[in-house]
């Protein structure tokens, strides 16, 4: 029997939609959303001994938070982990507290545990040459091998997602000399495509095997099939052991690197901030790790008076 009653999944369920009409939230965001409070529910029916109904979640008080996430804590939760799921938890408690008129006060008060927020590291550009070259080794088929060199170029010569890349169709190619990107939250970006991108894409769907149905996904797998994010991250794990990379030399560090290196050559924040599809300025400067040194170098030759 399910955890969770009837009243609250319907609840949840119209929540979730609500997120994906209205905010624009990806399906993965929502199916993560939907885990952390399917899981924060079950655990207050176990601590209550009963399944909570709309009106038992009305009653839920401070000490039941932190009994929550003392629970969660113990169950090896870290705490970046645990802010993500009380954010979930904060979010839908304000949504149903809206519907319901209620006062949550005793969910949205809770606070997050601290953490120290991780920067992502990017490669060099030497390192990031290195990597392309390198994925290109790891397969005997060149049909193979020139896919996964496409894919990765086109993280790191156009700062694509993993599932950006991988959304692309066939009817996208051969690739123009820019691009109309759907990234989180549909929102929608123009990239310029660097012509080594689209050299590397050519030469890919030259030695691809499989049937070009301009409906299909332009990345396959080895059946014919969309491309699995995972395949990439193996390709580029084996990659990275065969050159000293860090653990962190990832399909994303390259689209970090993208930006970074970006950066360094004098590129302008917002511009980059476009580019990479970002909705606040501020998600872009912590990104690419603006180092200090950096920041002062366009203050001096920037302001007035320096």
């Amino acid at each position: 029997m399910s955890l969770v009653s009837p009243a609250c999944r319907d609840a949840l369920q119209h929540w979730l939609e609500s997120l994906s009409a209205l905010a624009g939230r990806s399906e993965n965001t929502t199916n993560a959303y939907r885990g952390d409070v399917t899981d924060f529910l079950s655990f207050m029916t176990l601590h209550h001994s009963e399944r909570q109904g709309l009106a038992a979640l009305e009653r839920i008080t401070v000490s039941d938070m932190r009994s929550w996430m003392a629970q969660q804590r113990d169950s090896g939760v870290g705490a970046r982990s645990l802010a993500r799921k009380l954010s979930a938890v904060k979010s839908f408690y304000r949504w149903l507290a809206e519907r319901e008129g209620f006062e949550p006060t005793a969910v949205l008060s809770t606070r997050a545990p601290k953490f120290t927020k991780k920067l992502p590291r990017p490669l060099a550009e030497d390192a990031a040459r290195a990597m392309i070259e390198t994925v290109e080794l790891q397969s005997a088929s060149d049909w193979v091998a020139a896919r996964d060199v496409a894919v990765v170029t086109l993280l790191y010569g156009c700062g694509l997602r993993i599932s950006e890349a991988l959304s692309l169709r066939l009817a996208d190619a051969p690739l123009p000399a820019t691009l109309r990107i759907v990234g989180k939250g549909d929102k929608e970006r123009i990239v310029p495509v660097l012509p080594a991108a689209r050299e590397a894409v050519d030469r890919y769907l030259r030695l691809c095997p499989h049937p070009n149905d301009p409906n299909a996904p332009l990345f396959k797998g080895v059946r014919g099939g969309k491309l699995s994010p995972r395949t990439i991250q193996g390709v580029m794990a084996k990659a990275r052991m065969q050159l000293g990379l860090p653990s962190t030399a990832t399909p994303h560090a390259m689209r970090h690197s993208f930006a970074t290196h970006l950066l360094s050559a004098g590129g302008d924040l917002r511009a980059i901030q476009e580019l990479l599809g970002h909705a606040s300025l501020s998600t872009t400067q912590t990104y690419t790790a603006v180092d200090t040194a950096r920041l002062m170098e366009v203050y001096n030759r920037a302001h007035p008076k320096a």
